[in-house]
């Protein structure tokens, strides 16, 4: 079970690391000064980066909680 625990640690370091990257791309588009419409489509594709990531961050966090439990 030890690898479950592993597994869920990279794929839930993973999500996060998307999740930053959704951050940085949120102030990178803020900053760049578009026009509002512009703006709102880059801003709805970083918002599903973003449930994308967290979906994958919850899912390593699971990984490594069934892990810890069944070991």
């Amino acid at each position: 079970m030890a690898t479950l625990v592993y597994v869920g640690t990279a794929v839930a370091l993973v999500g996060l690391l998307a999740l930053f990257y959704c951050i940085w791309a949120a102030i990178v588009a803020k900053r760049a000064g578009l026009p509002d419409a512009e703006l709102r489509a880059r801003l709805q594709r970083i918002v599903t980066l973003n449930m994308a990531a967290l979906l994958v961050s919850v899912i390593g966090l699971m990984c490594v909680v069934l892990g810890v439990f069944l070991g």
